[in-house]
């Protein structure tokens, strides 16, 4: 049984940083996909980066430049380093992984395992 559990949120001023943490377990195929969404109040849930098994990195045009997205060397951790955050960055955020296969684009309709999340509130 894959588990994912993501720790690190709070609240922050704008232009602060926070970094999210993904703990994994219960997976021991090569393949995959790890990705991070969020979801603010009255929106739908956004796509906010992914990474493929095999390094690459994927991420929403809003966040470029300001997050980043990695894993540590066994895998089972997966981060997302958020920098110069924005109030537009509030809302919870939560990782999935998408077994056997590695990224596509980004999306949420192919992962196959949720976090519960974990909430960020990014004040002006």
């Amino acid at each position: 049984q894959v588990q994912l559990v993501e720790s690190g949120g709070g609240a922050v001023q704008a232009g602060g940083s926070l970094r999210l943490s993904c703990a994994a377990s219960g997976y021991t195929g090569r393949r995959f996909c790890m990705g991070w969404f969020r979801q603010a109040p009255g929106n739908e849930r956004e796509a906010v980066a992914h990474i493929d098994s095999d390094g690459t990195t994927r991420y929403a045009d809003s966040v470029k430049g300001r997050f980043t997205i990695s894993q540590d060397n066994a895998k089972s951790t997966l981060y997302l380093q958020m920098d110069s955050l924005k109030p537009g960055d509030t809302g919870m955020y939560y990782c999935a992984a998408r077994r056997w296969y590695g990224c596509v684009s980004l999306g949420s309709a192919y992962f196959d395992t949720w976090g519960q999340g974990t909430q960020v509130t990014v004040s002006s």
